[in-house]
This record gives structure tokens, sequence and C-alpha cells, in this order.
């Protein structure tokens, strides 16, 4: 057969002389001279191929029709000529492609540059410049072919690149020529621009931007696997349609990859990084990727987060960044149970987890938990049982994630609120009303007045989080507080009638408590003065009097 023993052969001599060509453009020039040269020796055999399909479809070659013959032939072309090709010769296609991609992508630059009048559309253009081409604009160089600009070769490139596709159509070669180094390319230069555009940059989205960059690269391939005389092939159309979803797939994909590893830092600056929640949560839909991003996200939090260097209240601040940003990505919750779990376990360890949650839920600051708290949802834990107003209608379930907690409610999942997940971490509010009470003591025997305005603002927005009963005691605390203001000024008011003489030496102020209703305090052994003695006797008098109604 002439087209093994000598026309292939042949073909691979004159690709192999590649070793003798220095420049890319001698390079290019080779390849393409090397195919011109194959499509010259099999165009009588391409010939008789189209006379016999021709004799096929008017049915003078019985048993065969014209695609038969077609795919036959091409097959064995592809066999003898391209079942192993050598690391050269995919190496000058990876370089051809490589090339006429950059040319292509910036005559496409420069025709949006001159077509566009408005200041937004000349911006967009401005970002679709990379690096690389803003130093190759500032200085001699081309940045479509890298020479120099008065020996530019792009728009001989952009023939090249025609004429060889035109070939590879011709002889049916494009998918075995084509697609590996076209993959490879792409992967690569969607993988660049994501790092040189989106790494580290949360607060805008790029979903829209690269759908547009991914249309050109469709322009692009649609050169490569649509010449013009192909525009009808259906086949060939197929082909690109694969082509938009591989390239579509693989940004959704790599996107992800990347946003999963910026995970910590972009739950850190949520709400700000909203819009890299939102990207990712887009591509998840699209990729299989909930597995990686659950078991990045566990190894970043236990080795970023969880040790001792960091400080319990930075933990509970990125806990509830957590929340509110995992909330967002996951409605369902599913990916914030499985991730964090390893937060709540550390906090159980700390000893002033409980101080520093309720310390945040009733501070001076306004705070993330301190504004949770305004809101009068009740605390539900994860381990209550639904009431019946809670079941929701049969229409409006949906079944949780694959990876979801068995042994968890959804609908529980999907309803507890940033304090009730800070509360079921214990699993019981009595911790965290008993703390209170130590706290609310702590504040109001401190205090140089009996101004509790702040204090009685939170205990009614803790009896609506934690329930009337549980915050009885807190109201005993501050009607002790109030009645004491109260007896002080009664007693101020009674020894102002006495005489000089009959007056306590100073004035004495006290706070009465209710000793049940107040947290144990600390038993101080000291010995006061007699004066002081004295006076403490005389108010005690005053206040029994005042106590204690008169014998009728």
């Amino acid at each position: 057969m002439d087209l093994q023993r000598n026309i292939a052969p042949e073909f691979w001599n004159g690709m192999n002389q590649r070793e003798n060509a220095v420049e890319e453009q001698q390079c290019t020039g080779l390849l393409l001279d090397t195919f011109r040269l194959l499509i010259t020796r099999l165009d009588p055999y391409l010939k008789s191929l189209d006379i016999l399909g021709r004799w096929a479809d008017m049915a003078l070659l019985p048993g065969s029709d014209s695609q038969t013959l077609r795919d036959k032939v091409f097959t064995m072309i592809k066999a003898i000529l391209f079942f192993s090709t050598s690391k050269t010769f995919q190496g000058l296609i990876q370089q051809f492609y490589t090339r006429t991609f950059k040319v292509c992508m910036r005559q496409k630059r420069r025709a949006a540059d001159s077509g566009s009048d408005c200041d937004s559309s000349m911006d967009e253009n401005e970002r679709e410049r990379t690096s690389e081409d803003r130093a190759a604009e500032e200085g001699d160089e081309c940045s479509g072919c890298d020479s120099s600009k008065e020996q530019c070769w792009c728009q001989t490139a952009m023939e090249q690149f025609h004429e060889l596709n035109g070939i590879f159509h011709r002889l049916n070669l494009l998918e075995r020529i084509c697609s590996e180094p076209v993959t490879t390319l792409l992967h690569k230069m969607i993988e660049q621009r994501m790092e040189e555009r989106c790494r580290g940059d949360y607060e805008r989205s790029f979903l829209n931007e690269f759908q547009e960059w991914i249309e050109k690269v469709i322009g692009w391939l649609s050169k490569v696997f649509l010449p013009d005389s192909a525009q009808s092939n259906a086949e060939s159309s197929s082909t690109l349609k694969r082509w938009r979803c591989h390239v579509q797939r693989f940004y959704y994909r790599l996107y992800a990859n990347m946003r999963i590893n910026e995970l910590f830092c972009i739950i850190r600056d949520f709400p700000d990084s909203k819009p890299a929640i939102e990207d990712l949560k887009f591509c998840l839909e699209r990729t299989n990727q909930r597995q990686q991003l659950l078991s990045c996200l566990k190894t970043a939090l236990e080795t970023r987060l969880l040790h001792p260097g960091v400080n319990t209240a930075d933990i509970i601040t990125l806990y509830i960044s957590a929340i509110k940003a995992l909330r967002e990505l996951d409605p369902s919750m599913v990916i914030l149970e499985v991730a964090c779990e390893p937060i709540r376990k550390y906090l159980r360890t700390r000893e002033d987890t409980v101080r520093q949650i309720v310390a945040g839920l009733t501070g001076d600051a306004e705070g993330d938990l301190a504004n949770e708290l305004s809101k009068a949802d009740p605390v539900v834990l994860e381990n209550g049982q639904e009431s019946d107003d809670e079941v929701s209608e049969p229409e409006d379930w949906t079944p949780d994630p694959v990876d979801a907690d068995p042994g968890k409610s959804g609908s529980k999942r999907r309803s507890s609120d940033i304090i009730s997940l800070l509360v079921s971490i214990y699993g019981s509010k009595e911790l965290f009303i008993n703390e209170y009470r130590t706290l609310l003591a702590d504040r109001l025997l401190h205090q140089c007045s009996y101004s509790s305005e702040r204090e009685i603002r939170n205990v009614e927005l803790l009896k609506l989080r934690f329930g009337e009963a549980q915050m009885h005691y807190c109201e005993v605390m501050l009607k002790d507080m109030a009645d004491s203001r109260r007896i002080n000024s009664n007693i101020r008011d009674e020894e102002e009638k006495l005489l000089e003489e009959e007056r306590p030496p100073f004035n004495l102020v006290a706070v009465i408590l209710s000793s049940e209703f107040w947290p144990a305090l600390k038993e101080e052994k000291l010995e006061l003065p007699d004066q002081i003695k004295e006076t403490m006797d005389m108010y005690t008098r005053r206040y029994e009097k005042l106590k204690v109604p008169p014998i009728a």
C-alpha cells in the first residue's frame, strides 16, 4: 500500500525535521508544509473516494454507502499515520494552537476596543487584558505573537490556522489530532485567567464575566471544529456543543476548587464575601464536589482555628460567620452541620465558651449576637421535638442531601438560628441562663447606681428566647435592685427629718438581695469598725420598720 510504504514515512520524516527549526515561526511553517505535502499525496485517493461515494449513493456499489466508505478510508488513514504520535509532533501541535489562541483572543479584544464607545465597555475590555498583554502593549512586542511589532506575524498565523484546520477537516483528523492539545490549552488558559482575576477577590461575582470570556473561547473553537466549508455539517456542530459543555464544566469545577480552598477566608470575610459564596453555590449545583468541600473545610478549621493560640471569642465569631455563610451556600444546612461539628466539639472543651456567648448576647457592643438577640425567635434545640404547628405542608417537603446526618431532623436543621445553634452546643438552656444570672449579678453589684434599663431590656429579650419560667430568677434580681433604690430613698428621707445628733455619721447605701434567687456570693470575713457597724445597725432598724407593717 502506498499509504503505509511511502506516504506515512515521508510525512514523519518531514515532521521530524523540526529539530532543525529554531524559531516558532519556522516550526509553524514546517508543520503546515508537512500537512500540505500530505494532502497533496492523498488528493488522488480522496478524489477517487468522492467518485466511489457518488456511485454508492447511486446504488452502483451494492451493499455499501458513501458514508461507510468514507469512514473506512479515514479510519485507515488515522490508524496508519496517527495511531501513535511522537512527542515532537504533539509539542508542535500544542505550540501551534496555543499561539493561534492568543492571536485570536487579541484580535477579539482589539475589535471590541474599536467598537466600544461607552466607558463600561472600555472598562470591560481593560479587564480582559492580562498582565502580559499590558506589558507587551507598553513595550515593543506584540501581545499575540510575542514578536516585535515591526515583525508581527499574527495575520500569517491566523491564515495558517485556517488552512491547517481545513486540512484536518478534509482528512477527518480534527478530533484525533486536536482534542488533546486543545483540551490542555483551554484548561491551562482557564486556570491562568482564574488565578490572575479571581483568587483572593471575594467581593464581586465572576460568573458572568467568565461566561462572556467562554463565549469568545467557543468562537475560537468554532474556527477549529467548524471550518467555513463545514458550517452546515451536523457532526461538526455536535462536536462544538460537546466542547462548549466540556469548557463550562471544567470552568465550574476549577472555580469551585479555588473557592473551596479559600472557603475559610471567605467565611471570615462574610458578608462582604457574599458574591463568592453565591458563585460557589452555583458551581456546586453543577459539579459533584460537596464531599471535597466538607473535607477541605473541616481540615482548614482544625488547622487554622481550633488550637490554643486562638481566643474563644474569635472562635465563636468565626463560627457565627460560618453559620451565616454556609446557610447562604446550602439552605439545607447539611454542610454547616457536618463541616462545623469540629468547632462545636472544640468549644465544649473551652471553659469560657458559655461566658463568652452570654457576654456577646448581652454586652454593650452592637455585635452579631446582640443583633440576633433582638430577633424574638424562641430557642430551638437540635434534639427537640416538633410541635404540631411546626409541621410543614407535605407539598413543601424536600429531601435532605445524601451527606446529611440521618439522625437529625431536616426541618430542625433548617429552622435553627444562630443563638439556637450556639445553645445546642451544650444541649441545655440552663447552662446559659445560670451563666447569665452570674453575669447579671456581677453587673448589678458593680455599678455605681441602681440604673438597670439595659439589663431589663436584655431580660425581656431573653424571655422571648428562653421562656419566662427560665428567666424568673433574673426578674427577681432586677426587682431587688428597684426595691433597694426605693428603700434607700425612703430611709434617706427619714434620716433627713432627724435632728443632727440623731443622724448616722455618714450616709449608707445598701443593696438588699433575695438570697434564694441570687447566685451564691463569696463570703468576705472582714471585721468592720465600730462606727460602720453602728451605721449599719441603724440602717437595719429603719429597713425593718419600713418592711414590717405597724400592729393595729
